[in-house]
Protein backbone atom coordinates (compact mmCIF):
# COMPACT_ATOMS: atom_id res chain seq x y z
CA UNK A 1 0.00 0.00 0.00
CA UNK A 2 0.92 3.75 -0.62
CA UNK A 3 2.66 5.36 2.25
CA UNK A 4 1.05 8.78 1.27
CA UNK A 5 -2.56 8.12 -0.25
CA UNK A 6 -3.22 12.13 0.26
CA UNK A 7 -1.61 14.96 -0.42
CA UNK A 8 -4.45 17.14 1.18
CA UNK A 9 -2.73 19.77 3.83
CA UNK A 10 -3.76 18.59 7.08
CA UNK A 11 -5.16 15.29 5.71
CA UNK A 12 -4.78 12.26 8.33
CA UNK A 13 -3.20 10.05 5.39
CA UNK A 14 0.18 11.63 6.14
CA UNK A 15 2.33 9.58 8.29
CA UNK A 16 3.90 10.44 11.98
CA UNK A 17 7.04 11.74 11.86
CA UNK A 18 9.48 12.00 14.60
CA UNK A 19 12.07 14.76 14.11
CA UNK A 20 15.26 13.79 16.04
CA UNK A 21 17.38 17.30 16.37
CA UNK A 22 21.20 16.89 17.72
CA UNK A 23 23.11 19.92 19.77
CA UNK A 24 25.58 20.68 22.25
CA UNK A 25 26.12 24.04 23.21
CA UNK A 26 23.70 25.28 20.72
CA UNK A 27 21.94 27.75 22.52
CA UNK A 28 22.14 30.46 19.59
CA UNK A 29 20.84 28.50 16.83
CA UNK A 30 18.27 25.92 19.06
CA UNK A 31 15.49 27.81 19.28
CA UNK A 32 15.25 28.97 15.94
CA UNK A 33 15.80 25.20 14.69
CA UNK A 34 12.75 24.08 16.32
CA UNK A 35 10.67 26.91 15.84
CA UNK A 36 11.46 25.91 11.71
CA UNK A 37 10.31 22.48 12.32
CA UNK A 38 6.68 23.64 14.19
CA UNK A 39 6.41 25.92 11.40
CA UNK A 40 7.03 23.52 8.39
CA UNK A 41 3.93 22.91 6.04
CA UNK A 42 2.92 19.08 8.04
CA UNK A 43 0.13 18.49 10.28
CA UNK A 44 1.23 19.74 13.66
CA UNK A 45 -0.10 16.76 15.18
CA UNK A 46 1.63 14.08 13.34
CA UNK A 47 5.05 16.14 14.28
CA UNK A 48 7.20 14.85 17.09
CA UNK A 49 10.08 16.50 18.10
CA UNK A 50 12.97 15.15 19.93
CA UNK A 51 15.96 17.21 21.18
CA UNK A 52 18.95 15.18 21.78
CA UNK A 53 21.28 17.34 23.83
CA UNK A 54 24.92 15.51 23.86
CA UNK A 55 25.90 17.26 27.36
CA UNK A 56 25.66 21.29 27.12
CA UNK A 57 26.90 23.59 29.63
CA UNK A 58 25.33 26.59 28.28
CA UNK A 59 21.54 27.35 28.20
CA UNK A 60 20.34 24.52 25.19
CA UNK A 61 18.46 22.39 27.81
CA UNK A 62 16.29 25.59 29.24
CA UNK A 63 15.75 26.82 25.61
CA UNK A 64 14.11 23.72 24.59
CA UNK A 65 12.45 22.91 28.02
CA UNK A 66 10.62 26.57 26.95
CA UNK A 67 9.44 25.36 23.35
CA UNK A 68 5.67 23.36 24.02
CA UNK A 69 5.63 19.62 22.47
CA UNK A 70 9.62 18.85 22.42
CA UNK A 71 10.84 16.18 24.16
CA UNK A 72 14.20 16.40 25.15
CA UNK A 73 16.84 13.56 25.47
CA UNK A 74 19.73 14.96 28.38
CA UNK A 75 22.57 12.78 27.80
CA UNK A 76 26.05 13.27 29.56
CA UNK A 77 28.54 11.25 28.28
CA UNK A 78 32.13 11.78 28.53
CA UNK A 79 32.61 11.36 24.59
CA UNK A 80 29.86 12.67 22.92
CA UNK A 81 29.36 11.98 19.32
CA UNK A 82 26.37 13.03 16.71
CA UNK A 83 25.79 9.08 16.34
CA UNK A 84 24.88 8.25 20.02
CA UNK A 85 22.52 11.48 19.97
CA UNK A 86 21.18 10.82 16.70
CA UNK A 87 20.76 7.11 17.81
CA UNK A 88 19.26 7.83 21.62
CA UNK A 89 16.98 10.23 19.53
CA UNK A 90 14.93 8.13 17.11
CA UNK A 91 14.73 5.20 19.37
CA UNK A 92 12.53 7.25 21.55
CA UNK A 93 10.14 7.44 19.34
CA UNK A 94 7.68 5.35 17.42
CA UNK A 95 6.68 7.08 13.96
CA UNK A 96 7.09 5.41 10.60
CA UNK A 97 9.35 8.52 9.59
CA UNK A 98 12.69 10.03 11.29
CA UNK A 99 13.76 13.33 9.90
CA UNK A 100 17.46 13.83 11.46
CA UNK A 101 18.35 17.80 11.89
CA UNK A 102 21.61 19.02 12.92
CA UNK A 103 21.23 22.15 15.57
CA UNK A 104 22.38 24.74 13.47
CA UNK A 105 19.86 24.58 10.86
CA UNK A 106 16.11 25.40 9.31
CA UNK A 107 14.04 23.11 7.71
CA UNK A 108 12.57 24.40 4.72
CA UNK A 109 8.91 25.01 5.09
CA UNK A 110 7.70 22.49 2.33
CA UNK A 111 10.36 19.85 3.05
CA UNK A 112 8.51 16.94 4.95
CA UNK A 113 5.55 16.32 2.38
CA UNK A 114 7.69 16.33 -0.60
CA UNK A 115 10.53 14.13 1.23
CA UNK A 116 7.32 11.70 2.62
CA UNK A 117 5.83 11.68 -1.17
CA UNK A 118 9.61 11.11 -2.73
CA UNK A 119 9.71 8.03 0.36
CA UNK A 120 6.73 6.55 -1.46
CA UNK A 121 9.03 5.10 -4.40
CA UNK A 122 10.10 1.26 -4.27
CA UNK A 123 12.45 0.47 -2.32
CA UNK A 124 13.93 4.37 -1.19
CA UNK A 125 14.67 4.15 2.27
CA UNK A 126 16.52 7.38 2.51
CA UNK A 127 15.38 10.61 0.81
CA UNK A 128 17.74 14.20 1.02
CA UNK A 129 17.27 17.57 -0.03
CA UNK A 130 19.33 20.52 -0.67
CA UNK A 131 21.31 22.12 2.06
CA UNK A 132 22.21 25.63 1.77
CA UNK A 133 24.24 28.29 3.79
CA UNK A 134 22.33 31.18 5.09
CA UNK A 135 25.25 33.11 4.90
CA UNK A 136 27.61 32.04 1.96
CA UNK A 137 29.22 35.26 1.53
CA UNK A 138 29.75 35.90 4.85
CA UNK A 139 33.37 34.30 4.67
CA UNK A 140 35.15 32.12 2.11
CA UNK A 141 34.75 28.75 4.52
CA UNK A 142 31.14 29.32 4.10
CA UNK A 143 30.93 29.58 0.99
CA UNK A 144 32.85 26.61 0.18
CA UNK A 145 30.67 24.76 2.59
CA UNK A 146 27.58 26.29 0.36
CA UNK A 147 29.36 24.89 -3.00
CA UNK A 148 30.09 20.43 -1.26
CA UNK A 149 27.08 20.27 0.67
CA UNK A 150 24.97 19.07 -2.52
CA UNK A 151 25.43 16.52 -4.95
CA UNK A 152 23.48 16.17 -8.46
CA UNK A 153 19.56 15.26 -8.49
CA UNK A 154 19.08 11.20 -8.55
CA UNK A 155 20.45 7.92 -6.48
CA UNK A 156 22.96 8.91 -4.08
CA UNK A 157 25.63 7.19 -2.36
CA UNK A 158 25.03 8.33 1.03
CA UNK A 159 23.74 11.25 2.60
CA UNK A 160 24.38 13.77 5.52
CA UNK A 161 23.46 14.89 8.95
CA UNK A 162 20.16 16.52 7.42
CA UNK A 163 18.07 13.29 6.16
CA UNK A 164 14.77 11.70 6.23
CA UNK A 165 14.54 7.80 6.54
CA UNK A 166 12.03 4.86 7.57
CA UNK A 167 11.99 3.56 10.54
CA UNK A 168 12.64 0.06 9.47
CA UNK A 169 15.57 0.96 8.10
CA UNK A 170 17.32 2.41 10.74
CA UNK A 171 15.99 -0.94 12.57
CA UNK A 172 17.51 -2.88 10.04
CA UNK A 173 21.07 -1.32 10.04
CA UNK A 174 20.96 -1.13 13.31
CA UNK A 175 21.37 3.15 13.53
CA UNK A 176 24.37 5.18 13.46
CA UNK A 177 27.91 4.06 14.92
CA UNK A 178 28.06 5.55 18.21
CA UNK A 179 32.05 5.74 18.15
CA UNK A 180 32.90 7.62 15.00
CA UNK A 181 33.28 11.64 15.38
CA UNK A 182 33.52 12.24 11.47
CA UNK A 183 31.81 10.23 8.96
CA UNK A 184 29.51 8.79 10.59
CA UNK A 185 26.32 9.20 7.96
CA UNK A 186 27.95 8.12 5.09
CA UNK A 187 29.08 4.61 7.22
CA UNK A 188 25.79 4.58 7.74
CA UNK A 189 24.60 4.92 4.14
CA UNK A 190 26.38 2.91 3.38
CA UNK A 191 24.85 -0.37 4.91
CA UNK A 192 21.69 1.07 4.11
CA UNK A 193 22.13 0.33 0.89
CA UNK A 194 23.71 -2.78 0.80
CA UNK A 195 20.54 -3.82 3.10
CA UNK A 196 18.98 -3.13 -0.46
CA UNK A 197 17.74 0.13 0.17
CA UNK A 198 18.04 3.33 -2.51
CA UNK A 199 19.03 7.13 -1.42
CA UNK A 200 17.64 9.95 -3.44
CA UNK A 201 17.92 13.10 -3.45
CA UNK A 202 15.42 16.06 -4.75
CA UNK A 203 16.33 18.90 -6.45
CA UNK A 204 14.39 20.53 -3.55
CA UNK A 205 15.47 22.83 -0.71
CA UNK A 206 15.69 21.13 2.80
CA UNK A 207 17.18 22.95 5.14
CA UNK A 208 19.62 25.88 5.20
CA UNK A 209 22.58 25.79 7.46
CA UNK A 210 24.74 28.46 9.70
CA UNK A 211 28.36 27.06 9.15
CA UNK A 212 29.73 30.20 10.84
CA UNK A 213 32.78 29.47 10.37
CA UNK A 214 35.04 32.56 10.07
CA UNK A 215 38.52 31.93 11.33
CA UNK A 216 41.31 30.06 9.69
CA UNK A 217 41.62 27.69 12.46
CA UNK A 218 37.71 26.46 12.42
CA UNK A 219 38.67 25.64 8.94
CA UNK A 220 41.56 23.23 9.35
CA UNK A 221 39.98 21.77 12.11
CA UNK A 222 37.33 21.02 10.13
CA UNK A 223 39.26 19.35 7.36
CA UNK A 224 41.00 17.49 9.54
CA UNK A 225 38.32 16.10 10.88
CA UNK A 226 37.54 15.31 7.64
CA UNK A 227 40.57 13.42 6.94
CA UNK A 228 39.62 11.02 10.09
CA UNK A 229 36.21 10.39 8.60
CA UNK A 230 37.30 9.78 5.15
CA UNK A 231 39.96 7.55 6.42
CA UNK A 232 37.60 5.20 9.22
CA UNK A 233 34.99 5.11 6.88
CA UNK A 234 37.33 3.37 3.58
CA UNK A 235 38.97 1.51 6.61
CA UNK A 236 35.26 -0.45 6.86
CA UNK A 237 34.18 0.00 3.35
CA UNK A 238 37.09 -1.63 2.77
CA UNK A 239 36.62 -4.78 4.65
CA UNK A 240 33.23 -5.48 2.20
CA UNK A 241 35.21 -4.77 -0.75
CA UNK A 242 33.46 -1.51 -1.56
CA UNK A 243 34.97 1.16 -3.85
CA UNK A 244 33.05 4.03 -1.49
CA UNK A 245 35.34 6.63 -0.59
CA UNK A 246 38.03 5.29 -2.71
CA UNK A 247 39.48 7.96 -4.98
CA UNK A 248 38.79 10.73 -2.35
CA UNK A 249 41.59 8.56 0.18
CA UNK A 250 44.07 8.24 -2.51
CA UNK A 251 43.85 12.41 -3.13
CA UNK A 252 44.66 12.91 -0.18
CA UNK A 253 47.33 10.36 -0.05
CA UNK A 254 48.58 10.74 -2.88
CA UNK A 255 48.61 14.91 -2.89
CA UNK A 256 48.77 15.43 0.35
CA UNK A 257 51.27 12.93 1.18
CA UNK A 258 53.12 13.28 -1.73
CA UNK A 259 53.42 17.30 -0.99
CA UNK A 260 55.21 16.20 2.37
CA UNK A 261 57.54 13.99 1.33
CA UNK A 262 58.63 15.78 -1.59
CA UNK A 263 59.06 19.06 0.12
CA UNK A 264 61.08 17.30 3.20
CA UNK A 265 63.42 15.24 0.76
CA UNK A 266 63.64 18.38 -1.11
CA UNK A 267 65.12 20.33 1.82
CA UNK A 268 67.06 18.09 2.83
CA UNK A 269 69.21 17.79 -0.18
CA UNK A 270 69.81 21.27 -0.35
CA UNK A 271 71.25 21.59 2.89
CA UNK A 272 73.78 18.95 0.85
CA UNK A 273 77.36 20.54 0.07
CA UNK A 274 77.07 18.88 -3.34
CA UNK A 275 75.53 21.15 -6.06
CA UNK A 276 74.11 18.55 -7.90
CA UNK A 277 71.87 17.44 -4.41
CA UNK A 278 71.13 21.09 -4.08
CA UNK A 279 69.63 20.88 -7.54
CA UNK A 280 67.63 17.95 -6.75
CA UNK A 281 66.43 19.38 -4.05
CA UNK A 282 64.85 22.03 -6.11
CA UNK A 283 63.18 19.62 -8.62
CA UNK A 284 61.85 17.85 -5.39
CA UNK A 285 60.24 21.05 -3.87
CA UNK A 286 58.85 22.16 -6.95
CA UNK A 287 57.68 18.67 -7.90
CA UNK A 288 55.76 18.54 -4.58
CA UNK A 289 54.09 21.86 -4.83
CA UNK A 290 52.78 20.79 -8.53
CA UNK A 291 50.87 17.68 -6.94
CA UNK A 292 49.62 19.53 -4.21
CA UNK A 293 48.40 22.67 -6.84
CA UNK A 294 47.31 20.61 -9.24
CA UNK A 295 43.60 21.60 -8.76
CA UNK A 296 44.46 25.68 -8.86
CA UNK A 297 47.10 24.81 -11.93
CA UNK A 298 44.81 22.43 -14.01
CA UNK A 299 41.16 21.78 -12.83
CA UNK A 300 39.82 25.25 -12.87
CA UNK A 301 37.60 24.61 -16.11
CA UNK A 302 36.23 22.03 -14.54
CA UNK A 303 35.16 23.57 -11.45
CA UNK A 304 33.80 26.02 -13.30
CA UNK A 305 31.51 23.58 -15.13
CA UNK A 306 30.89 21.60 -12.27
CA UNK A 307 29.61 24.38 -10.46
CA UNK A 308 28.56 26.61 -12.14
CA UNK A 309 31.21 29.13 -10.97
CA UNK A 310 32.36 32.33 -12.45
CA UNK A 311 36.42 32.22 -13.25
CA UNK A 312 37.44 34.15 -10.37
CA UNK A 313 35.46 31.82 -8.33
CA UNK A 314 36.06 29.22 -9.60
CA UNK A 315 40.04 30.04 -8.80
CA UNK A 316 39.23 30.62 -5.32
CA UNK A 317 37.66 27.39 -5.06
CA UNK A 318 40.76 25.79 -6.80
CA UNK A 319 42.30 27.31 -3.97
CA UNK A 320 40.94 25.12 -1.50
CA UNK A 321 40.84 22.44 -3.27
CA UNK A 322 44.46 22.62 -3.17
CA UNK A 323 45.68 23.06 0.70
CA UNK A 324 42.88 21.46 1.91
CA UNK A 325 44.55 17.80 1.44
CA UNK A 326 47.08 18.66 3.89
CA UNK A 327 44.67 18.96 7.17
CA UNK A 328 43.52 16.00 5.76
CA UNK A 329 46.33 13.69 5.53
CA UNK A 330 47.26 14.70 9.29
CA UNK A 331 43.43 13.82 9.97
CA UNK A 332 43.78 10.73 7.84
CA UNK A 333 47.72 10.08 10.20
CA UNK A 334 45.46 10.39 13.40
CA UNK A 335 43.03 7.72 12.14
CA UNK A 336 45.47 4.72 11.88
CA UNK A 337 47.80 6.19 14.91
CA UNK A 338 44.86 6.05 16.76
CA UNK A 339 43.62 2.42 15.19
CA UNK A 340 47.26 1.32 16.22
CA UNK A 341 47.88 2.45 19.75
CA UNK A 342 43.67 1.84 20.81
CA UNK A 343 42.96 5.28 20.99
CA UNK A 344 39.99 6.72 18.43
CA UNK A 345 39.83 10.46 18.14
CA UNK A 346 37.33 11.31 20.73
CA UNK A 347 34.79 14.64 21.21
CA UNK A 348 34.88 16.39 24.80
CA UNK A 349 32.53 18.89 26.64
CA UNK A 350 34.17 22.26 26.69
CA UNK A 351 33.25 26.07 26.99
CA UNK A 352 30.29 26.94 24.70
CA UNK A 353 31.75 28.82 21.82
CA UNK A 354 30.12 29.43 18.34
CA UNK A 355 33.98 30.19 16.91
CA UNK A 356 34.65 26.67 18.03
CA UNK A 357 32.03 24.25 17.68
CA UNK A 358 31.32 21.87 14.24
CA UNK A 359 27.97 21.77 12.11
CA UNK A 360 26.56 19.45 14.77
CA UNK A 361 27.28 21.65 17.59
CA UNK A 362 30.10 19.41 18.50
CA UNK A 363 33.39 20.53 19.55
CA UNK A 364 36.02 20.03 17.16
Amino acid sequence: MSMVRSHLPGSSQWPHIDCVIIGVNCAQTLARCLASIQSADYPTERLHIYYADGGSIDSSLEIAARVTGVTIISLSPEYPTPGLGRNRGWQKGASPIVQFLDSDTLLDPGWLKKGVSALDGAAVGAVLGLRQEMHPHRSLFNWIGDIEWNGPAGEADCFGGDVMMRRKVLEAAGGYDEVLVGGEDPELSRRVIRAGWRIVRLPVPMTRHDLAMTRIGQYLKRAFRSGYGFAAVRERESRQKSDFWRHEMRKIVIRGGGFVLFSLLGMLLMFSESVNLGAAGMGCLAAGICLLLRPRLFLINKFRRLHSLSRQEANRYAWHCSVVVVPQLLGVVRFYWGKWLKRPLRNRRRLPSTASTGPQGIVL
